[in-house]
C-alpha cells in the first residue's frame, strides 16, 4: 500500500495539491454517492426490519427475529465473512399499557414506563410534588417526599442549536430521578418526556435503580400532559396522581451481535468497523433509532462489493444488541476483537437517525482531526461541512482503549428528538433521499480512510 508508507506531511502535500490524484478520489466519491441514489438498497432494507418485524427491544422474540433478519441478509450479499457473537441481554416486559389519572379532574394523561422501571402492584395513588431540576429534586429534605409522587417537570433546552446537546443536558433526571426521588420518600415518579415538540407521545428511555434505594414506578409523560398537569397543580397544588403498570425485569436471555465483513487485501488485520444497534424500545419500530443506523452500515459494505472496491484493510459491518438498556453488545464486541487480537484503526458509528448528512464528529487525537479535516473539500459539493472533535458513539466506545478513532456520524438533528423513544418512530417517517445521503457520506469517508490510513498507522 504506496500511501501509508510514506510521509505524513508528504501524503497531505500530494492529495490537496490539485493532482490528479485528488481528481480520482473526487470522482471516486460521486461513483459512491450515484450508487447510494440510484441503486441504494438501504430505504427497502429499513421497510422490512420495520415493516415484517417491528420494534426490537432486547430479549424480546422480535429482536431474535431481528437477529435471523440480519444474518441471512448479510449472508444473501455474499460478503467474505458473516458471524453471530453471542452477547447476555437484561429481558424486560413493558406488561399492559400504563395509565395515569388525575384523580379530581378523572383526567387520562398520556404515559409511558421508562425502560427498567418496576410495575405499580395495583394502583398506586399520591400527592404530586412538581419540581424543575434534578437539582432541586436533590436538594429536597430528607423525608419530605413520604408517600408522594414525584413530578420532575425539566424540559430540554430550546435555545441550544445542537438538540444533543440539550437532551444531555437533562437526561440525567430520568436516569437517577427516580432512585432520587426515592432516596427522599417518593413512592412514585413521573418526568416529562426529552423532546422539544409539543405532542401526545411520550418517551420511554433507560432509568437505573441505585443500590440500596427503593424501586419505585417511574413513567415518562408526553409534553403535552406534562404542561396539563403543571397548570393543573397551579391551580389545585393539593392533586393527586394514579398510577398504574405491569412492568416486570425477567433473567438475563442469550442474544448476539450480527457482523459482516469484507477482508482487506493489504492488511487484513487492520479492521475500521461501522455500525448501528439493532435492537430498539418496544415502542414504534425503531426505525430511526437505529433502524437506519445499521441499513446505512450495511449498504456501506454493499456499495463497496457493487463498485468493485477492493478494500486494503478489512471493513466490517456491525449490528450491535442491546445498546438501549445495557450497551452489553458493544462490550461484547470490544471483548471479541480483543481476544481475536484485532487491531482497529477506525470506527465509525450512525446512532442519530437517518436525517440529512451534516459531518462527523470525532473521539481521536489532535492530529486525527486535522487529517480527517483535510478530506473536508471532497464533501463540499455534498453540503457535508462537520468534521469536530466530539463523540463517536456508544457502542463503538468501548473501542477507545484500542487507540482507534471514533467517529460519530452526525445528521441534521433538530427533528430527531420529536420521535425518540416514541411511537412515533415508524418507517413513514425515515425520509429515502435523506437516508441515502447519510449512507453515502458514510461510505464516502471509510473509502478515504481505507484508502490512505490513518496517522497512528502511517507514522508506525
Amino acid at each position: 500500500m504506496k500511501f501509508i508508507n510514506s510521509a505524513f506531511c508528504f501524503f497531505t502535500l500530494i492529495i490537496w495539491s490539485g493532482s490528479l490524484l485528488g481528481q480520482t478520489d473526487s470522482l471516486k466519491i460521486r461513483e459512491i454517492y450515484d450508487e447510494a441514489l440510484i441503486n441504494g438498497e438501504g430505504y427497502e432494507n429499513l421497510r422490512e426490519l420495520c415493516k415484517d418485524i417491528g420494534h426490537r427491544l432486547s430479549g424480546s422474540a422480535s429482536a431474535e427475529r431481528a437477529v435471523e433478519w440480519s444474518e441471512e441478509k448479510m449472508k444473501g450479499y455474499g460478503f467474505d465473512k458473516v458471524w453471530l457473537e453471542p452477547v447476555m441481554v437484561p429481558k424486560w416486559v413493558r406488561g399492559e399499557p400504563e395509565k395515569c389519572r388525575i384523580l379530581s379532574e378523572n383526567k387520562e394523561l398520556d404515559v409511558l414506563a421508562l425502560g427498567f422501571s418496576t410495575g405499580t402492584n395495583g394502583k398506586l395513588k399520591g400527592k404530586v410534588v412538581e419540581f424543575q431540576t434534578l437539582q432541586a429534586l436533590k436538594d429536597a429534605p430528607e423525608g419530605s417526599l413520604n408517600g408522594k409522587i414525584v413530578f420532575l417537570n425539566q424540559g430540554m433546552n430550546a435555545k441550544l442549536i445542537d438538540t444533543f446537546n440539550a437532551y444531555g443536558g437533562c437526561a440525567g433526571g430520568r436516569v437517577v430521578g427516580p432512585s432520587e426521588a426515592a432516596k427522599k420518600g417518593a413512592i412514585g415518579f413521573v418526568m416529562r418526556s426529552l423532546g422539544l415538540r409539543a405532542d401526545d407521545f411520550p418517551h420511554t428511555g433507560i432509568m437505573v435503580y441505585e443500590e440500596g434505594t427503593d424501586s419505585i414506578p417511574a413513567f415518562a409523560l408526553s409534553t403535552n400532559s406534562a404542561f396539563y398537569l403543571a397548570t393543573a397543580l397551579e391551580k389545585n397544588p393539593n392533586l393527586e396522581l394514579e398510577l398504574e403498570s405491569n412492568c416486570k425485569l425477567h433473567p438475563d436471555v442469550a442474544s448476539y451481535n450480527v457482523v459482516a465483513e469484507i477482508t482487506g487485501t493489504d492488511f487484513p488485520d487492520r479492521v475500521i468497523s461501522v455500525g448501528g444497534h439493532l435492537d430498539s424500545w418496544d415502542v414504534g419500530e425503531g426505525a430511526h433509532d437505529d433502524g437506519a443506523g445499521v441499513v446505512q452500515s450495511l449498504e456501506m459494505l454493499r456499495i463497496f462489493k457493487a463498485l468493485g472496491i477492493k478494500p486494503q484493510h478489512t471493513i466490517r459491518c456491525v449490528f450491535f444488541m442491546n445498546e438501549e438498556n445495557g450497551s452489553r453488545g458493544g462490550k461484547a464486541y470490544a471483548e471479541y476483537c480483543k481476544e481475536r487480537g484485532d487491531k482497529h484503526i477506525a470506527a465509525m458509528e450512525s446512532d442519530r437517525g437517518g436525517f440529512t448528512p451534516r459531518g462527523f464528529h470525532i473521539d481521536g487525537t489532535a492530529t486525527d482531526i486535522a487529517y480527517l479535516n483535510e478530506w473536508l473539500p471532497l464533501f463540499e459539493p455534498y453540503n457535508i461541512h462537520i468534521m469536530k472533535k466530539g463523540y463517536g458513539g456508544v457502542d463503538i466506545n468501548y473501542l477507545r482503549d484500542t487507540g482507534a478513532a471514533l467517529i460519530g456520524f452526525i445528521p441534521d438533528s433538530q427533528r430527531y428528538f420529536d420521535i425518540h423513544h416514541t411511537a412515533n418512530d415508524v418507517f413513514e417517517n425515515v425520509n429515502k433521499r435523506e437516508l441515502e445521503l447519510g449512507t453515502a457520506t458514510m461510505t464516502a469517508l471509510i473509502y478515504l480512510i481505507d484508502k490512505y490510513g490513518m496517522p497512528e498507522e502511517i507514522n508506525n
